[in-house]
């Protein structure tokens, strides 16, 4: 029995071996993407600006960002782009980490590439580049991602679809834009220093907003306030590299590793 499972695992299409190994992202695409979809219908995009900017912004947070901005007080175009430019920066980081994998490739698959990764297959990319030596970019990792895209566009042109049907008060956007990067934040709050600089962007992000009266001032508060944590950042681990400023904090829950010693104490 187990033969026949492997031998009918190995008789798969290769885009079926890929779709398995995307598709529990993929799945997880619809109800964001139709959110998605939703709220930019209520922002002003029809299907066909709507399927546009799926395809070319390709990253969840970015679009919402978009919807939020478009929906509530319409900011000037070079604020928007300036907001998505730093939000998007971190590509930057991901594609270096991917580069050593797409040594050999040419120009115009890296840009093909760079055009269709977001964060999610970034992950499933990376952990079969590391881990599966058979797995290539131009046959698998380009598969993986373009999967992912099907799903999102296509699950934010139903949104849309959606959205022309029933009518959406556009407070949802404010709430929808809200809880997705206080999500976003609350994960990465692990050290006490980001802690305090995420309350100190607060105060500048309102400070710049009330000085420039233009979201812009979201843009600024940004860099001030990423600029300070860098700098702090460097002083500790230059001359305190072990204070517990920039150390994990310790879960209440404990670990696994902390479990476990404790048992061996016992």
């Amino acid at each position: 029995m187990a033969n026949k499972v492997a031998n009918s695992r190995v008789e798969l299409p290769k885009w079926r071996q890929i779709l398995n190994v995307s598709l529990p992202v993929d799945l997880s695409y619809i109800p964001i993407g139709l959110a998605c979809g939703i709220l930019l219908n209520a922002s002003g995009f029809n299907v066909w600006t709507t399927l546009m900017v799926s395809v070319m912004v390709f990253s969840g947070g970015a679009q919402f960002l978009i919807a939020s901005l478009l929906a509530t007080n319409a900011p000037p175009m070079y604020s928007v782009v300036l907001m998505l430019f730093f939000l998007e920066l971190r590509y930057a980081l991901l594609g270096s980490s991917l580069s050593k994998y797409l040594h050999g490739e040419s120009l115009k698959f890296t840009a093909i590439f760079a055009a269709s990764m977001n964060d999610e297959n970034y992950a499933i990319n990376y952990l079969k580049f590391s881990t599966d030596k058979k797995f290539t970019p131009p046959q698998d990792a380009l598969k993986v991602e373009h999967f992912t895209l099907l799903f999102w566009a296509v699950s934010n042109i139903i949104g849309s679809l959606i959205g022309n049907a029933i009518h959406i008060d556009l407070t949802v956007v404010h709430f929808a834009l809200t809880a997705l990067f206080l999500y976003m934040i609350v994960m990465q709050l692990k050290e006490w220093l980001l802690i305090v600089i995420c309350i100190l962007s607060g105060f500048l992000a309102v400070f710049f907003l009330v000085l420039t009266k233009s979201t812009l001032g979201l843009v600024i508060s940004t860099i001030v306030s990423s600029l300070i944590g860098f700098a702090i950042e460097a002083q500790i681990r230059k001359h305190n590299p072990k204070s517990r400023w920039i150390h994990p904090m310790k879960n209440p829950a404990g670990s696994p590793v902390e479990e476990d010693l404790e048992d061996e104490e016992e």
